[in-house]
This record gives structure tokens, C-alpha cells and sequence, in this order.
């Protein structure tokens, strides 16, 4: 059974920094894209990051460009989005996704994703 579990979440001040963390488990991590999205209150659930199960190119959404950087580490199941810089417009649910893909792919689509966590909450008070 797939399982994505993420942590990391918290309140911080505008300015402030977060890493969040997606652990992963049944499956074979090094063989899937992993993305973050997130979802504001009243908000359609909206792209982040994603990293490729091949290749150094990582995608990321123009509102975080520069400020988060998504990173993984297949020995431990792991991926990360240390989130710099945050803005109060960063308020929202994070979720990470998996699609199983042994590509460059790092695609955008949620549609594209089949497996997804249930969420961490980052607050950025200004």
C-alpha cells in the first residue's frame, strides 16, 4: 500500500522559513516524480514543485521561483521543500503527489499524480 505522509508544517512570520518533508513508503521511490501542491482556503489546489525520478531539472510554479527548492533523497524515501522568503500569500495546505515514471517528466498537472499525502498546514502571518 502506497503511503505519503507529510510533516513540516507550522506558523511562521512573513520572511521566515520552512522545510517541509513527504516521507514515502510501498513503493519504489527512486522510480517515481514527486510534486508539492498546495491548496488555499476557498482556492483550487495549485501547483508547487516537482522533482523527475531521472534527471537534474526540477520544475517549479513562477509564484515560488527563487524562493523554494524541492530536493530528494531515495535512500530514505524522502522529498523536501524548504520554503525561504515566505510570503502570507503562501498560506495554505501543502500536499505532496507521486506518479510512477522513469522519465525526466516533472510535470504540473494534478491529474497527472496518482498517489497524494493528506497534507501539511504552513501559516505565514504578516
Amino acid at each position: 500500500q502506497v503511503r505519503l505522509v507529510e510533516f513540516g508544517g507550522g506558523l511562521v512570520q512573513a520572511g521566515g522559513s520552512l522545510r517541509l518533508s513527504c516521507a514515502a513508503s510501498g513503493l519504489t521511490f527512486r522510480d517515481y516524480a514527486i510534486a508539492w501542491f498546495r491548496q488555499a482556503p476557498g482556492k483550487e489546489r495549485e501547483f508547487v514543485s516537482a522533482s523527475p525520478s531521472r534527471g537534474p531539472i526540477k520544475s517549479y510554479a513562477d509564484s515560488v521561483k527563487g524562493r523554494f527548492a524541492i530536493s530528494r533523497d531515495n535512500a530514505a524515501n524522502r522529498v523536501y521543500l524548504q520554503m525561504n522568503s515566505l510570503k502570507p500569500e503562501d498560506t495554505a495546505l501543502y500536499y505532496c503527489a507521486a506518479k510512477f515514471t522513469i522519465t525526466t517528466w516533472n510535470g504540473r498537472s494534478e491529474n497527472e499524480y496518482t498517489y497524494w499525502g493528506q497534507g501539511t498546514q504552513v501559516t505565514v502571518s504578516s
